[in-house]
């Protein structure tokens, strides 16, 4: 029939779809009759579930009437368009909700259950928490039904559509997500460092599995800027990006900023739980260039091996650095930045000089900052809220609802790359020497060796002679000149440290 089907037709035909599944997990859509305007409601419902591994053996339980051979009532045989879309709806309303599995039960797991539990999200039941000496963990605002656990294998033979994995590190998150993606099941994570090192490979695992992998929360917590590129921006060809991506370091030189010292400032972080115990991975710039390699791969659409991203430390940057800023018009940051230029890819992390005017001077305490240049669409700047528990978790529970709507990561494609380019910005060069004639002269036959033009030369009063600070900037050059220069410099007996040199974004 054109607008309907006849009672036995239906069942042969949902018959005919539940085989071509039931060949096999690598059946691909592309086997598949596509749905029609002749199907039903239930029939299209069912063919797209086929494609949303989460809802497929529901799927199954829905249609066991048809496949035993139970016949429709000749009264659904001819349906209206309305009708139709209102008995769809009505499905959807009726689905039974996603089961979530939380691994790892700190600041970002207990975040993430305490929204599912207070909100209630449509479509979305916790029903298991796994972690370590689990019974420490316990707390009473949870649903009895949760089930904790300790016993990875048991959570992952249960009936639970999706892990979220909030352990963090390479492993045993990796080899948890692997196993929970090769069940065909789904996974979604704030794990930067697994997936700047295994994020393609992972993806690819989840796709031929017929499961989905989502980590919106992996880079600027509850900044959407990665379902941003996803989604909003997949349509433009971003050519530069630059961000604030590590809000502990944030924090640090925001204080620093307003006259506190490096180590009190580190301190009052790991007091307040925004820094670790060893906060090398914040300060180091190591944490900031595993979310910087994640947005190379969907800004730029190049795959970098994130260790080619050389990082510089923040430990260096004293307050005399940012009184000399200060007379700059400029103040300091922990930037990443990458940009793509005539097929050749330029990255670093570290601390750099930004003018006072800029967006990412207007930066303080935790939030993180993204600024991402399209070719077509100019400039567009994410901000906000880029690290803690709540915000974290609430770009998990948004990865969480989509999958429960049906929601598809618009596929992004992107190519091997390396780190080859350089970038040719305005330096900031800093000495602290013992005081004696001649020096200046030697900084600039050093730097004009290397065809490096002095911008200025800064020496603020009131220091000791034998402790002296001042500062030379440079024109435009690159760095791989300039790091010439200053290793020429360093062998001058008149140095009491390696001269601190930081980018300046203008």
């Amino acid at each position: 029939m054109r607008n309907g089907f006849s009672t036995q037709g239906g069942t042969a035909n949902q018959l005919d779809v539940f085989r071509s599944r039931s060949v096999g997990a690598d059946t691909t859509t592309s086997e598949r009759r596509p749905c029609t305007s002749q199907d039903t409601t239930q029939q299209r419902w069912f063919r797209s579930s086929l494609d949303h591994p989460v809802r497929y053996h529901r799927s199954i339980e829905r249609f066991k009437p048809f496949i035993k051979g139970n016949l429709v009532s000749e009264e659904r045989t001819f349906l209206s368009p309305a009708n139709l879309a209102r008995q769809g709806a009505q499905e959807q309303r009726t689905l039974p909700p996603l089961r979530i599995a939380i691994f790892g039960f700190g600041t970002v797991g207990s975040s993430v259950a305490r929204i599912l539990v207070e909100s209630k999200p449509e479509g979305l039941e916790l029903t298991h928490v796994y972690n370590r000496n689990v019974a420490r963990k316990r707390v009473d605002w949870v649903p009895s039904s949760v089930v904790w656990s300790e016993d990875f294998e048991a959570v992952l033979a249960s009936d639970v559509d999706v892990v979220v994995e909030l352990v963090g590190g390479l492993d045993p998150a990796g080899s948890w997500l692997r196993r929970t993606l090769d069940a065909g099941k789904s996974a979604v994570t704030a794990n930067k460092k697994l997936i700047a090192y295994q994020g393609v490979e992972l993806e690819r695992l989840a796709a031929a599995k017929g499961g989905h992998l989502k980590y919106g929360a992996a880079v600027a917590g509850g900044i959407p800027v990665i379902p941003g590129l996803e989604q909003g921006l997949a349509g433009d060809r971003i050519e530069r990006m630059q961000g604030i991506l590590n809000g502990t370091c944030n924090f640090i030189l925001s204080k620093m900023e307003a006259g506190a010292e490096f180590a009190t400032v580190l301190a009052t972080a790991q007091a307040k739980g925004y820094a670790e115990a060893d906060p090398l991975e914040d300060v180091g710039g190591f944490d900031a260039r595993a979310k910087l390699a994640i947005l190379m791969r969907l800004a730029l659409r190049v795959v970098v091996d994130p260790d080619e991203i050389v990082p510089q430390s923040i430990t260096a940057v004293t307050a005399v650095d940012f009184s000399y800023a200060r007379d700059l018009g400029c103040t300091i940051r922990q930037v990443a930045r990458a940009e793509e230029r005539d097929g050749t890819v330029a990255a670093t992390v570290g601390p750099m000089l930004v003018d006072r005017n800029s967006p990412m001077a207007w930066s303080r305490g935790m939030e993180n900052m993204v600024i991402l240049t399209g070719h077509y669409g100019g400039d567009v700047v994410f901000s906000g809220h880029g690290a803690g528990g709540h915000p974290t978790a609430v770009a998990v529970v948004s990865d969480l609802m989509a999958l429960a709507h049906g929601s598809r990561r618009v596929p992004i494609p992107s190519v091997p790359a390396r780190i080859g380019a350089e970038f040719e910005v305005p330096h900031y060069i800093r000495f602290l020497v013992i005081d004696r004639p001649g020096i200046v002269a030697e900084i600039t036959s050093a730097l004009a060796k290397e065809r490096i033009n002095i911008r200025a030369i800064v020496q603020k009063p009131g220091y000791p002679q034998h402790a002296l600070p001042f500062v030379v900037t440079v024109e435009p050059c690159k760095s791989s000149a300039l790091k010439r220069a200053l290793e020429s410099i360093g062998e001058r007996e008149f140095l009491l440290e390696k001269p601190l040199d930081l980018q300046m974004l203008e």
